[in-house]
């Protein structure tokens, strides 16, 4: 739901961008003395506000399936509320330096600033990978979701980068095609215009679900590989058995209660 006017902005900012439409909405602008910059920002940050909504609800999500909980409309939008505040102050640390990878060929630094800037940008975006994850399923705050998730991805940097590369080809893949296409639209009729449209965004809405999702996962497995799921499933799971002592050496026994 929240996916839905991120996938449809991205997919149709390439048309609107174009020669044809961008000299229209300029005339319009200009015609009615309107200045564009608050209307960029407030479209800006609804796309920010409903960008994290969306992460955080597929996020709670996810953890509440892994443990066989039922996973409802009305418990994920109630998880929004709480998670919100550490997921906004994480990303406002992780996410401004990001922007900063595809312009280094036009800051004209030079060169070897810029080969030692690329690695270390992206070792830190690979290191970060899981910090939106912990800030919603921990409620930790700003710098802390990074060191948490440099932590558990130490010696899992291997899976993470796979993540990363797979969905960032996916997205290259789908946007340059939709950018390609745009070109085209002036060529097309409106029903198979709109019908572009619509299938991007049904795809890239998959995408993103399925990369928040994909983030989750692996952050439970990190969790696993570092010996604290155990402790998680056990709290989880406690309520469903009773320590009972015996005489044979007064050693504790675990019996499981099911309940019809």
């Amino acid at each position: 739901m929240f996916l839905l006017p991120l996938s449809f902005s991205l997919t149709v900012s390439p048309s609107l961008l174009s020669s044809n439409t961008h000299i229209l909405l300029s005339l319009t602008l200009t015609q009615n003395n309107q200045n564009p910059i608050p209307f960029l920002l407030l479209f800006l940050l609804s796309l920010l506000l409903l960008s994290l909504f969306a992460f955080s609800s597929i996020t709670h999500s996810v953890f509440h399936g892994f443990f066989g909980r039922p996973v409802k409309l009305p418990s994920a939008l109630l998880s929004i509320a709480p998670s919100f505040l550490p997921l906004l102050s994480a990303s406002l640390i992780l996410y401004p330096p990001l922007p900063l990878l595809p312009l280094l060929p036009f800051l004209r630094l030079p060169l070897p600033l810029s080969l030692l800037l690329l690695p270390c940008l992206l070792y830190l975006r690979l290191l970060w990978t899981l910090a939106p994850v912990v800030a919603v399923l921990e409620s930790s705050w700003a710098a802390r979701p990074l060191l948490r998730s440099a932590s558990l991805l130490r010696g899992m940097a291997p899976v993470a980068a796979s993540s990363i590369l797979f969905f960032s080809s996916l997205y290259a893949l789908l946007l340059c095609s939709t950018s390609l296409l745009a070109t085209a639209d002036h060529h097309l009729n409106r029903f198979a215009f709109l019908l572009r449209i619509v299938l991007t965004s049904a795809l890239l809405v998959l995408l993103l679900l399925y990369n928040a999702a994909a983030d989750t996962v692996l952050y439970m497995y990190c969790k696993a590989v570092h010996g604290e799921l155990a402790a998680d499933i056990a709290d989880e799971f406690a309520w469903q058995y009773v320590s009972l002592p015996f005489d044979d050496a007064k050693v504790p026994h675990v019996v499981s209660v099911v309940t019809a």
